[in-house]
């Protein structure tokens, strides 16, 4: 069966407990989500990922950009981060997702994947910047261009979720998912058509 000739239906919580994973199934029409592909590929301010672990630098094969309200510093992965003011359309999205999740974002990290075979690990999103005292992270994904796996692992039980995300549509992490579990994009070689995901984030400056 192939699911992407079906459109994603909306759910409360996409997590069987620990957390909450809200999927808004498509907000965007297909024409819509393909305007705002080619425009994002070609006017984004793109550059590779780049990483410290255990010591060494590496340079991803993915591609990101930051925005935000303000020109922020981000610490992730060892490296700062620098955010650019925001890209008028990008600015529009994040304006329109705030309405639908009823939360404010004052920045959004962009990542461009090419193909399939870039990809991202198991990680949370869980740095001292994005959580304030007596707040709960929240995250809102929106997704464009080829449909991509996108998996959750509990970090205790091991258990996964795992699900097809297609171009336009949105999910919000909510609670503690980013305390009790990790997420990742998986690789495949089929497919060619890059992704871009755009994550709308509030991040806490000075923390």
């Amino acid at each position: 069966m192939n699911l992407e000739l079906f459109s994603p239906e909306a759910q409360a919580n996409l997590l069987p407990y620990d957390g909450e994973v809200q999927d808004y199934g498509l907000i965007l029409s297909a024409s819509d989500s393909d305007k705002y592909l080619r425009y994002f590929l070609q006017h984004l301010a793109w550059q590779p990922d780049e990483a410290i672990f255990q010591g060494q630098y590496y340079q991803m094969e993915r591609k990101v950009v930051w925005y935000g309200d303000e020109y922020y510093q981000y610490h992730y992965s060892g490296m700062h981060k620098q955010a650019q003011m925001w890209n008028p359309a990008l600015f529009r999205l994040k304006q329109h997702i705030e309405q639908l999740v009823d939360h404010p974002f004052n920045s959004c990290l962009a990542n461009l994947y090419e193909n399939g075979t870039q990809a991202v690990g198991w990680h949370s999103d869980d740095e001292p910047a994005l959580v304030a005292p007596n707040q709960q992270v929240v995250i809102a994904s929106l997704s464009l261009g080829a449909s991509r796996k996108f998996c959750f692992k509990h970090k205790t039980t091991q258990d996964k979720v795992q699900m097809l995300l297609q171009s336009g549509q949105l999910i919000v992490m909510r609670g503690q998912t980013q305390r009790y579990w990790k997420h990742t994009l998986m690789k495949s070689v089929k497919i060619t058509e890059p992704r871009i995901n755009r994550t709308f984030r509030y991040f806490y400056q000075g923390q």
